[in-house]
């Protein structure tokens, strides 16, 4: 039966990003619940949906609700799901050919937003939890409003008007991207320029907009004036003001707008086994200067 909104409830993650919705079940749920749904991840940037239990299809289904769904990227070394290219295997396991299922492994996965050196960057990324360790794997999203709003008017001034390189070499597990050629000059490696702040397109919010830190370089500047300028901004973008930490259960599903937020995630036991089901959807647009 579906879900309907007299049993639904919304309560904030942490006070500069996120919400949990409850009483909504993602693989029946209803025209009005999905209207809500779109209208607090507007507003709160990351949503948490405990305990719920999807299909490969209703995992593609309840991904729709943010655009278009796309499809594993090559270039990320992504493994998809047999038969459902539009789903992600994010996991250290190992199948009985003795290869890795899906990719990222147990290391860290340092603070990024996800693909930001595309000209039209992804905009949702769902992540849900199918087998998990028992400790370790935490994601971390910032929200990159609220960032923007505590930052010290000085280091504003430095950035306002300015535009930033996104690395296309790396991605967030440190491995160079197929068919891209290893490189560790900020002033010539592959990537793309978007500007440092930006007006969401739904909201038209203004965010910080930093992508990853590895290979980035503030355009216009020295390479050793943007280094300075870019550590700075991370050292305020991921304080924990601005951070949540999800510690996963089996049937979490997390998701958050690549436009306004940054995420992250710790090692675990590489002997322990996790995995998640990962999908995105679509850009529709570049990122547009506030």
């Amino acid at each position: 039966m579906t879900q309907t909104h007299e049993t639904r409830g919304l309560r904030p993650l942490a006070p500069g990003v996120g919400a949990e919705i409850t009483g909504v079940d993602l693989s029946d749920f209803s025209q009005d619940d999905a209207g809500f749904i779109v209208d607090a991840y507007h507003t709160h940037a990351a949503l948490l949906f405990r305990d719920q239990e999807l299909s490969h299809d209703g995992l593609i289904a309840f991904s729709s609700l943010f655009g278009e769904v796309d499809v594993a990227p090559e270039n990320q070394r992504m493994k998809a799901v047999p038969g459902k290219p539009q789903i992600y295997v994010v996991s250290n396991i190992k199948g009985e050919n003795g290869k890795p299922i899906g990719s990222l492994g147990s290391g860290e996965a340092i603070w990024h937003a996800d693909m930001s050196d595309r000209e039209n960057p992804p905009e949702a990324t769902l992540l849900y939890a199918v087998e998990l360790p028992p400790v370790g794997g935490d994601t971390w999203v910032a929200g990159m409003a609220s960032a923007l709003e505590g930052m010290p008017a000085e280091l504003r001034r430095r950035i306002e008007g300015r535009s930033i390189k996104h690395d296309g070499t790396y991605n967030s597990g440190g491995f160079v991207r197929k068919g891209v050629e290893a490189s560790d000059d900020p002033l010539t490696c592959t990537g793309t320029l978007h500007p440092a702040i930006c007006a969401h397109p739904v909201t038209g919010q203004q965010v910080l907009y930093l992508g990853r830190r590895r290979n980035a370089y503030v355009d216009g500047l020295s390479l050793a004036e943007s280094e300075s300028l870019l550590d700075a901004l991370w050292a305020h973008a991921t304080q924990d003001a601005y951070c949540y930490a999800h510690r996963w259960r089996k049937g979490d599903l997390l998701l958050w707008d690549n436009r306004s937020t940054l995420h992250r995630r710790d090692a675990f036991d590489p002997e322990h086994r996790r995995m998640m089901l990962r999908t995105q959807t679509k850009g529709r647009l570049a990122p547009r200067a506030a």
